[in-house]
């Protein structure tokens, strides 16, 4: 076979700079895969857009469903559930091997994508689905096959790594972080999918899928974003030696029987921890495996030429399995194992307290925490500056003097420690539950 054909679907950032590579790289790429690689034609919505790379217009045709009809290999770029899945489903049973960036297809409906390119015996790629640039879930799928993966915490969105990050380290507040974010293009003018945890859970469940050999939708992936995370929260946990990350975590449960839990949510990880040190809108991987112990990942999560590196992994992997033969490699499923609610997590607490700073209060905390079986591991108390001594009497005669708790439970299931917060929120003395947050790495 001396020429593949490849088509390509959207030209924005990931896209043109994938075309890019195909257009100068050619000679490199010819001699990689055995074969020619042509791009045979480039589908957009709209002719006339400016492109970040310039191209051959004559590439560019709005007939997307017969430019798949005669490709062997079909690149998906546009992104969004359709006509993304109608495409490559078209292009699978046209006998075609697809590499797609698309998480949120994937994590919705990638069994179905899955199933029909096992059946046609072509290959379905999606290296750039998860973390851009970082190598992650061949090595998952290939590398660590003959490995029992345990746990996976991956920083797996820049956006809100940015963010947290500006918070640690310049003491700025949300929204400030936010508009840098913005502002430097880190973030969409809607940050929704991002802030509240929605593209790192679709990731996470494409990860855990991979991880255990089961498919976990989107739907059992637990999701919280990170707009509850105050400054006070990073502050109070910068001066507890955490640092606060957006993490998903793919767990392995085998406590009574195997299962594996799926879940996005803020984090306080030890500053020791490798992840801790993920900055700026970079992304890490970090793998833990019965064998290979300890692993991880790290690169640009982001960006036209960095995720078009992965793209052009994939199109490589499937071009010299057409050129040589052999089925297509998806992902395995074999193992089917239930998923776990975040109720049944053994994690750590971290719980912020308003509360009454008045003889015996630390005594009733302690009790609820002792009724519902969760061990305190610390607890520091501060007073409110502004209910402290002369300043408190000066501001208001009637005032009580009030005090912040910040507590750190020992490892239990969330239920019970959620049971447990739930509880002392009842207790006369404690005026408000401040922060609740979750403890990994310890």
């Amino acid at each position: 076979m001396d020429t593949l054909k490849v088509a390509l679907l959207g030209c924005g950032s990931v896209g043109s700079q994938v075309a890019r590579i195909l257009r100068d790289d050619t000679d490199a790429l010819t001699d990689r895969v055995g074969a020619r690689l042509e791009l045979a034609g480039i589908a957009v919505r709209n002719l006339d857009a400016d492109r970040e790379v310039e191209l051959d217009k004559s590439l560019f045709t709005t007939d997307a469903e017969s430019l798949v009809q005669d490709a062997d290999i079909v690149i998906e770029l546009m992104g969004g559930i359709e006509p993304a899945r109608t495409l490559m489903l078209s292009a699978i049973g046209h006998g075609a091997s697809v590499v797609t960036g698309n998480k949120a297809l994937l994590a919705e409906d990638g069994p179905t994508l899955y199933e029909k390119a096992d059946a046609a015996g072509v290959q379905l790629s999606f290296e750039a689905a998860v973390a851009g640039a970082i190598p992650i879930l061949r090595p998952i799928r290939d590398s660590l096959a003959g490995d029992k993966i345990t746990r996976v915490l991956g920083i797996v969105n820049g956006t809100t790594n940015y963010i947290l990050d500006q918070m640690d380290t310049t003491g700025a507040q949300f929204d400030d972080a936010l508009a840098d974010a913005k502002a430097l293009g880190y973030a969409e003018a809607d940050p929704t999918a991002d802030i509240e945890g929605h593209d790192a859970a679709a990731k996470g469940a494409i990860l855990a899928s991979l991880a255990f050999h089961t498919r976990f939708p989107r739907s059992e992936v637990h999701c919280e974003g990170i707009t509850s995370v105050t400054a006070d929260d990073i502050a109070a946990a910068k001066d507890a030696g955490y640092v606060i990350k957006l993490l998903a975590i793919c767990e392995l449960q085998d406590d009574g029987g195997s299962g594996v839990s799926v879940r996005v949510h803020p984090t306080l990880l030890p500053r020791e921890h490798p992840l801790a040190a993920v900055h700026g809108a970079f992304n890490a991987v970090f793998v833990e495996a019965e064998s290979a112990g300890e692993l991880m990942f790290y690169g640009q999560g982001a960006g036209g030429t960095p995720t078009a590196s992965a793209v052009l992994g994939d199109v490589v992997s499937a071009a010299r399995r057409i050129v040589l033969g052999g089925p297509g490699r998806t992902e395995s499923a074999a193992a089917r194992l239930p998923s776990r609610g975040i109720g049944t997590v053994e994690t750590s607490y971290y719980i912020g307290l308003d509360v009454a700073d008045e003889s015996g209060v630390l005594a009733k905390i302690a009790q609820v925490f002792a009724d519902h079986g969760v061990s305190i591991e610390t607890m520091r108390q501060s007073m409110h500056p502004h209910t402290s001594g002369v300043a408190a009497a000066s501001a208001d005669p009637e005032a009580k003097p009030t005090a912040e708790l910040r507590i750190v439970t020992h490892r239990g299931r969330d239920a019970a420690l959620s049971r447990t917060v739930e509880a002392v929120k009842q207790l006369e003395p404690v005026n408000a539950v401040t922060s609740v947050l979750r403890v990994e790495g310890v």
